[in-house]
């Protein structure tokens, strides 16, 4: 039998198309697998996974409806804690049930508190349920002293990405410090922020336009999370039906609010997503306001880099359909 004889150049040809692979094989091994990152929230997760697009997913603690003002770790969650490089939260202003897993599981990672992030400016809550005009507007940059209590008024209001202002300051400090922590794809990084910055952009304006019509107009909210946007956009929250999502108003602050709800004119009292409606209905009932739902975290949305887009938009929606009614 005779063999086929294979030219010589389709032999070389063959020969450096196995050897390609190889040649690719140590780059491939300095980058390595990419680093290990937990978020708190899902509108924060949302803004590191828009960073991390092309390299991985990072890993969200808060999944769902569920409320990070009274959260509980799971055991899935230590384990992703104890392996984590990086872990991005707001700090212990919002997610207080961090501080002590922080200290015990993640003592390898680095924490990136973004409260004091370069670039996000804060507001203080408010005490209270029943607010002033003069108690907009009032913010301060990083580096304040302030109180543990997130929702007892004089501390930060830790619903920091409510301002795009401020979700274009966590894109920044994200990419910096997975830059720093991952060198080798630190231009993706720097990449992708660069690109979410400018769809941040897009989008405030977006919301602006939305907004414009009602900003004037007076509103309750279910609890005081939106500084942030009231801020941003200026609108005209007068009170919150609740101090803290986890307790219940009591009789006299449901017949304050109905009064307040009637001296200002409030055309809307906004339930959220996490808590039962019927709430927002009593206080609203015996007054000329209409209900609607605002989130401040995306308690329905699907997790991924697109929430903190469509929550924004659902926020802004919210609010121009029940005040515009």
């Amino acid at each position: 039998m005779t063999r086929a004889r294979i030219p010589f150049r389709r032999l070389a040809q063959r020969a450096a198309a196995l050897l390609i692979p190889l040649a690719l094989a140590p780059a491939a091994l300095a980058q390595g697998a990419p680093p290990d990152v937990v978020a708190t929230v899902k509108p924060l997760h949302s803004l590191v996974a828009g960073v991390m697009q092309g390299v991985g997913t990072p890993h969200l603690l808060v999944q769902g409806a569920a409320n990070p003002h009274a959260f509980s770790l799971k055991p899935s969650d230590a384990k992703a804690l104890a392996g984590a490089e990086l872990v991005v939260w707001v700090g212990p202003e919002l997610e207080t049930f961090l501080q002590k897993p922080l200290a015990a599981v993640a003592g390898k990672a680095r924490l990136l508190p973004l409260m004091t992030a370069p670039g996000v400016q804060a507001v203080e809550t408010r005490a209270g349920g029943v607010w002033d005009q003069h108690d907009h507007g009032h913010g301060h940059g990083h580096g304040h002293s302030h109180g543990p209590d997130d929702h007892g008024g004089g501390g930060p209001d830790g619903h920091i990405w409510l301002d795009p202002r401020n979700a274009k300051a966590i894109t920044d400090a994200v990419a910096e410090a997975l830059a720093a922590l991952d060198p080798a794809r630190a231009a993706t990084y720097r990449a992708n922020a660069e690109a979410q910055r400018a769809r941040i952009d897009s989008l405030d304006a977006e919301l602006a336009a939305t907004l414009a019509p009602v900003a004037k107009k007076p509103f309750i909210v279910f609890h005081d999370a939106y500084h942030y946007l009231e801020r941003r956009y200026g609108l005209s929250a007068a009170g919150a039906i609740t101090v803290s999502p986890e307790r219940r108003p009591g009789a006299a602050r449901l017949s304050a609010l109905r009064e307040r709800i009637r001296q200002a004119g409030a055309a809307c009292v906004f339930a959220e997503p996490q808590f039962a409606p019927a709430l927002v209905q009593t206080v609203a009932e015996g007054t000329n306001a209409r209900t609607g739902t605002l989130d401040p975290e995306g308690a329905n949305i699907p997790d991924g880099p697109e929430l903190y887009f469509s929550l924004m938009r659902f926020n802004a929606k919210s609010l121009a359909d029940c005040l515009g009614g």
